[in-house]
């Protein structure tokens, strides 16, 4: 299935989103950088692990299979390489989908992974690397200093590394990380619960076009950087929208989980010009929000005003 969006400067981009049988891409151009949603879900996927609401109970009996925890994968064709953004709980089917879709079926495993931070739905997906599962050789997985020294110093992580599994690749805070002459990634701190590494969005610079990825982040006024400056900038924003509103979190202290309510996003993006809102797509959604639900009124209201909903397979040009 295909959907035609109007983006930046009238240009427009085809979306190709998932279908739960994924055909192969078996005319892959050999040229340009694409961009491809693996996930839009929170950490702990959907249905959630213990969850009673209405959000999880018929998905129980009949799970949803583009229900995927929040990632990001990019494909260099001219180069035939691939990258995955977080190793999610969804990895083994994350990688496969990624494999496909390039085109490149020997692709069993990315050419490199980069991790946001240590969070279960963002690093946990590693374990499949280990010799109980892949086995791989020396995949290069991409951190910042302190997450590598957690890696490197903790099991069953260390053992990753010892083994050589993966080799890990230190970043620096907006120091561009050059893959190839068409892409380069630079990793972007941005304030969260760090209680093991740092947190970081990621600013990926194809041939021709620029997205941000930022899947957490506390309050958007809590970073020394503008997120509007940032939109204005790039031509692809996908953003935390953990939570739609207040509401939605009224069973927890919203203290202890304080991301951008879709709600409080949408109010500081409004003076945007509608070229501007387009960019943007809201992804990482908590089991509970509503905008997982495609015929849902948060859904409805979401592209009323302007911006996008990132879902599983949707693919960009960069």
């Amino acid at each position: 299935m295909k959907k035609m969006l109007t983006l930046l400067l009238g240009m427009t981009v085809t979306f190709q989103t998932y279908q739960s049988q994924t055909v192969q891409n078996k005319n892959p151009p050999t040229k340009g950088v694409k961009l491809i949603v693996l996930g839009n879900v929170q950490d702990a996927g959907s249905p959630q692990i213990g969850c009673k609401k209405e959000c999880c109970a018929n998905l129980w009996k009949h799970p949803q299979q583009d229900r995927k925890v929040a990632s990001i994968g990019i494909m260099d064709y001219e180069v035939q390489k691939t990258y995955i953004f977080d190793a999610t709980p969804d990895f083994t089917q994350q990688v496969h989908l990624l494999q496909e879709r390039s085109g490149m079926p020997e692709k069993t495993v990315p050419d490199a992974i980069f991790i946001t931070h240590a969070h279960i739905g963002h690093y946990t997906g590693l374990m499949y690397l280990g010799k109980e599962a892949m086995n791989s050789k020396n995949v290069p997985v991409y951190t910042m200093p302190k997450f590598k020294v957690f890696l490197e110093n903790n099991g069953p992580w260390s053992q990753l590394v010892k083994l050589n599994n993966v080799t890990l690749r230190e970043m620096q805070n907006e120091v561009p990380v050059k893959l190839s002459a068409n892409l380069e990634v630079t990793p972007i701190q941005v304030p969260h619960r760090d209680e093991y590494s740092e947190t970081v969005g990621y600013l990926m610079k194809g041939p021709h076009k620029k997205a941000l990825f930022i899947p957490d982040i506390d309050k958007w006024n809590k970073w020394k950087h503008s997120i509007t400056d940032y939109i204005k900038d790039v031509d692809y924003a996908f953003l935390d929208a953990t939570f739609y509103d207040a509401e939605e979190v009224g069973y927890r202290n919203v203290a202890d989980i304080p991301h951008p309510f879709v709600i409080e996003s949408m109010e500081l993006f409004k003076n945007l010009t509608s070229k501007e809102k387009k960019k943007i797509f809201f992804i990482h959604f908590n089991h509970t929000n509503k905008i997982l639900d495609t015929d849902s009124e948060q859904s409805r209201q979401v592209l009323k005003n302007g911006f996008n909903i990132a879902r599983l397979g949707e693919e960009v040009e960069l």
